[in-house]
């Protein structure tokens, strides 16, 4: 497996995966002659670009420092790079010439960070939906009410800071409360490349890839695809040990106030089965009341 920190080594397999992944028709090249290789040569990835051999050859093996950008959005549409690995390119670039996190202000404690009132406050606002907080690491720093209900299959029972990653390649019972389990796995590792790109010296991304890395096949394979993906929007499903299938739409928002954090928020179709359920969850989630009676009685059928 690759070492995170390495940003030509991350360069060099980034270019190489994108290239192979190309065909020549894709870009409208005639299939000439026997290759030897899947997707596209070093030749026809410079020509497309605009770029001598030699310099693409230099910029695949990972010597992409001083790069300017219109080499690299050159190099972005000759490979057919999408909004999200076009910014995966550029940041490591970035790393390459020395500039740290994209740019981005220094990112702050993570702890300290979800411990501020103000944005528990916030996150407690949102009564009708699932709301938490994530950093790039994956972490499940700050979560509301429903939220907490939500993820008690990750949260467990206490103990260390509850970590999506985690959950989803070291837990059997993520297999269960994701039915769209490999879907997931890649979105997952997806988000992490792109969060390794943005800072390659990240030593807590680093520990965290090595630690799962060494506990899942699959994350090993996934991690060297070197694909990349941003969170944003869309729609996905869960089974909730609770309340049974719920099928939510997210929002993710970043937290301009502390760099590197985003707020994530799952909410549900209005008057939709699963708006019916995730409002039973959260009547489950308030303050117990001795007088009702068990959990199970009360969803049995949903």
């Amino acid at each position: 497996m690759d070492q995170p920190h390495d940003v030509r080594q991350e360069v060099r397999e980034f270019l190489t995966t994108r290239r192979a992944r190309i065909t020549p028709d894709q870009v409208g090249l005639p299939i000439t002659g026997t290759r030897r290789v899947p997707g596209l040569r070093r030749s026809e990835v410079a020509a497309l670009a605009g770029l001598s051999v030699e310099y693409y050859a230099r910029l695949e093996r990972g010597q992409i420092t001083g790069a300017s950008t219109g080499v690299l959005d050159a190099l972005a549409r000759a490979l057919q790079l999408d909004e999200t690995e076009r910014a995966h390119l550029l940041d490591l670039a970035r790393a390459a010439d020395g500039i740290p996190t994209s740019g981005r202000a220094r990112r702050r404690t993570p702890g300290k960070a979800a411990s501020r009132l103000s944005l528990q406050w916030a996150l407690e606002a949102i009564t009708d939906g699932v709301a938490f907080v994530r950093d790039p690491h994956q972490n499940l720093l700050a979560t509301n009410a429903l939220g907490r209900a939500f993820y008690s299959p990750v949260i467990g029972d206490g103990g260390r800071i509850p970590n999506l990653a985690r959950f989803q390649f070291l837990d059997p019972a993520s297999r269960d409360f994701y039915p769209d389990w490999e879907l997931f796995a890649q979105m997952c590792v997806g988000i992490m490349r792109a969060e390794a790109g943005r800072d390659p010296h990240d030593r807590g991304l680093q520990d965290l890839v090595g630690e799962i890395a060494t506990q899942s096949e699959t994350f090993r394979h996934l991690w060297a695809d070197h694909n990349v993906r941003s969170h944003g929007a869309g729609t996905k499903r869960f089974q909730h040990p609770v309340v049974g299938e719920l099928t939510l739409a997210y929002e993710e928002l970043a937290i301009t106030a502390e760099p590197g954090l985003v707020l994530m928020v799952y909410t549900a179709e209005p008057d939709s089965p699963s708006a019916q359920r995730l409002r039973l969850l959260a009547s489950w989630a308030a303050p117990a009341d001795p007088s009702r009676p068990p959990l199970h009685e009360h969803v049995e059928g949903t």
